[in-house]
């Protein structure tokens, strides 16, 4: 759509897909977000609390850039995404391969997924250049902080410490300030991992997951 990126309306939208998969026998499930998307289901689980078992930010939730740049456009300059449209998925491949070797092909199969696969043997991404913008701006607009203590729902940051982490320098203190004040919390660090720690290590995410439910967390 050309409107609607801002964080209410994302997560109207993810709170009606949630009561359509209901007709489907899939009732309060958990839902997981990563980066952007961890603030998006942090806002679902403030909002829409009936709806969910629980949450899980990955690399997320916690994002609050307008403590890291106070300006809009300080921050959509910082932040811009690399315009790749036009690259050879070849190119792109062999990218991610050196830029990730740690990855597994799962993980770079993924990655080529957020990608429209073109005749010419090019790529774009799927979400245009334009409206990653609108995204962002909508994540700079969210204040995750304001919005802790009035979670009900269990939540569980999933942040991710490395060379290529988001905001090394201030996460750690960011982590624990949402433990803080969310009512019912669990950190699960990873660490060396990239901001893309579900590519990176999916059989260890998908346990750490799966251990939180067993064990009654969620």
């Amino acid at each position: 759509p050309e409107t609607g990126y801002d964080m209410q309306t994302v997560t109207q939208d993810l709170a009606g897909l949630l009561r359509e998969i209901q007709r489907d026998g899939f009732v309060n499930p958990l839902v997981c977000g990563q980066s952007w998307g961890g603030n998006v289901v942090l806002e679902l689980a403030h909002t829409q609390p009936k709806l969910v078992r629980g949450v899980v930010c990955v690399d997320g939730g916690f994002l609050e850039l307008q403590n890291h740049y106070p300006q809009w456009e300080d921050c959509a300059e910082a932040l811009r995404p690399p315009k790749i449209a036009g690259t050879k998925i070849a190119d792109f491949r062999n990218y991610m391969q050196r830029a990730h070797p740690d990855w597994p092909e799962t993980g770079i199969n993924g990655a080529l997924a957020c990608m429209e696969h073109l005749p010419d043997g090019t790529l774009r991404p799927w979400l245009s250049f334009e409206r990653h913008m609108m995204v962002l701006r909508g994540l700079w607009e969210h204040h995750p902080t304001h919005i802790y203590s009035q979670i009900s729902v269990p939540v569980m940051f999933v942040p991710a410490e490395g060379p290529q982490g988001i905001f090394n320098e201030t996460k750690r203190s960011a982590i624990e300030h949402a433990a803080q004040l969310v009512t019912k919390v669990r950190v699960e660090w990873f660490s060396p991992a990239d901001h893309d720690l579900h590519a990176q290590h999916p059989e260890r995410f998908a346990q750490v997951v799966h251990t939180a439910i067993t064990d009654g967390f969620f």
